[in-house]
């Protein structure tokens, strides 16, 4: 039977956390770090009931950090080149390894996540973890990379600012240096020379506080600073593009599942297809998600291979523009329309490491005003859905954890515990009331969009041009309607993003009857959001069916024709 994707992202390193109290810029020692052994089969088991179907573990690849692990033959990073103690797991500094924090047993991580991804597998779940192509630490060095592999830079000539052989792109003849102290504090410089072009696409010695100065961007085969303007050496097939293939292989073989593909639109769109082209050739079912955020390209990189995109520019900020109360609710139509015809690939969520949380003072304030997002997000397509872990606690994210201040964010620099999730996983007797209420709605979307095949496989249809009378029974600026059918069953959808219980007089136009085959008769709906009793609901094309919802509430009536 196909299920309907839905991602449940972890933020590994944070994730199981048992350090109650922790301490602004504290150390792994002073603040604790979650490991790979807490997704036992009970904690495995809670996410799948959750509704998941995919576990992206965050962050699972070994990146810079301020932690000496040099005793595990491990290099050290020096401090001026890492954000937070515990570091950005987007500078990756060794493909090839398993990020120390995580393991019980430093000297056996690599084990450890063998055993993770096997383990979640057992329970039904697969695995999906980060591939970040664009750049990496300023200090990347491989001591786990295979025999025969070559390390990033090692055969690079530094004196060219550009070669299709090099790995990396060089400031000739210059030091690194940036608009920062270079000493941090600890009484000795960073030195790099010469200096490296800087992740963000910055190609000379001095990036800012701004920059993503922590790394250092990766030579696809692309000149950026060619006299005539950019210019593109493709063939023979770069240096690079050979390494990341390998580092794919290498994964894949692990037993993972997918990569979500860090800022997937820096990187050529021929390295993807001829990459994925190959991954997918010796691993069936595999699937590449972009983190593409320019709506222009995102055709392109779904012809060249990437199974799904972030619909982050169109449906996310739409949804979040509806919860602030600047957007109407009749623009998700225009959002699904713009990309109809690659509507299967896109990918919808509502938090993710990078944006702030619904509940946070940002955005919504408080989770339960998410809910008829949630539910449109899930419901609406075929499409995956994707969910941070914490979302479905209303966890706020205004926590001032050190390099990362109250933004509204959960840190991706420092060690840190999420309470909310401290409470739901680990000691759920410390649960809010309004915490067990919005998981107990998440499960049930959740649930309902993986198990009911009119959204995981049936047709849509958008009920929003016949309801379009603001102030009226059904108003468009706080309401959205539609339905979805698969052979005789049918759900009709309705959410209310206002703060104020509404009552719905909803018209279902004669061409959904047509589109979808519906019959003119009296069925027998019952909402599944709900344990009220089922209602009698008339299908009368350009009549009209009448309900009540609640205030940020829903309702999915769910009727046999």
């Amino acid at each position: 039977m196909k299920h309907k994707i839905i991602i449940y992202q972890v933020f590994t390193r944070l994730f199981g956390n048992k350090t109650f109290e922790c301490k602004k810029n504290g150390t792994l020692a002073e603040n604790g770090c979650g490991k790979m052994s807490f997704f036992d089969d009970s904690t495995l088991r809670r996410i799948k009931k959750l509704g998941a179907t995919h576990i992206w573990y965050t962050g699972v690849i070994r990146h810079a950090s301020k932690t000496d692990y040099s005793s595990c033959g491990i290099p050290n990073q020096h401090p001026a080149v890492v954000k937070g103690n515990a570091g950005s797991p987007y500078a990756i500094a060794d493909y090839y390894d398993v990020d120390p924090d995580l393991a019980e047993d430093v000297s056996k991580r690599m084990e450890e996540f063998e055993v993770l991804v096997e383990r979640t597998h057992k329970m039904g779940l697969k695995v999906i973890i980060d591939f970040v192509p664009n750049h990496v630490a300023r200090q990347y060095k491989s001591v786990a990379k295979p025999k025969g592999i070559k390390d990033l830079g090692e055969t690079d000539d530094t004196g060219m600012g550009f070669s299709p052989s090099n790995n990396f792109y060089y400031c000739v003849g210059v030091p690194f240096e940036p608009y920062f102290d270079l000493a941090a504090g600890v009484g000795y410089p960073y030195t790099e020379f010469p200096a490296k072009a800087t992740g963000n696409d910055h190609f000379d010695n001095r990036p800012g506080t701004t920059d993503w100065y922590e790394t250092v961007k990766l030579n696809y085969g692309v000149d950026y600073c060619d006299a005539g303007g950019r210019s593109y050496h493709f063939d023979p097939v770069p240096d690079t593009w050979n390494k990341m293939y390998d580092i794919l292989r290498f994964w894949a073989g692990k037993g993972v599942d997918g990569f979500r593909c860090d800022m997937a639109e820096m990187v050529p769109t021929e390295f993807w297809k001829w990459a994925i082209s190959r991954i997918k050739g010796l691993h069936k079912g595999i699937i590449f998600i972009g983190e593409v955020y320019n709506p222009s390209l995102y055709r392109s990189f779904v012809s060249c291979g990437f199974d799904y995109l972030y619909d982050k520019v169109g449906m996310y900020d739409c949804l979040c523009g509806i919860m602030r109360g600047t957007c109407p609710a009749s623009a998700i139509t225009w959002q699904w329309q713009s990309v109809d015809d690659i509507k299967g690939h896109m990918l919808y969520f509502l938090e993710n490491h990078d944006e702030v949380r619904i509940a946070s003072d940002f955005l919504a304030g408080e989770g339960k005003r998410g809910v008829p997002a949630l539910i449109v997000s899930a419901l609406m397509g075929e499409n995956p859905f994707m969910l941070y872990a914490g979302q479905e606690f209303g966890e706020r994210g205004m926590d001032e954890e050190g390099f990362s201040g109250r933004d509204g964010r959960t840190t991706i620099f420092d060690y840190w515990t999420v309470q909310t999730l401290f409470h739901g996983y680990v000691n759920r007797r410390k649960m809010s009331t309004e915490e067990r209420m919005l998981e107990s709605q998440y499960a049930r979307i959740l649930n309902i969009a993986k198990s009911e095949k009119a959204v995981s496989d049936g047709l849509f249809f958008d009920l929003m041009y016949a309801n379009g009378n603001p102030g009226g029974a059904f108003d468009p600026q706080k309401q959205y309607v539609f339905l979805r059918k698969y052979e005789d069953e049918a759900l009709l959808v309705a959410v209310n993003f206002s703060d104020k219980a509404v009552e719905c007089d909803v018209c279902l136009p004669r061409h959904a009857f047509e589109y979808m085959g519906l019959p003119e008769k009296t069925v027998t709906a019952v909402d599944l959001l709900s344990d009220d009793s089922a209602i009698e609901m008339p299908l009368k094309a350009d009549g009209t069916v009448k309900f009540g919802i609640g205030a940020y509430g829903g309702r999915v009536y769910k009727f046999k024709l």
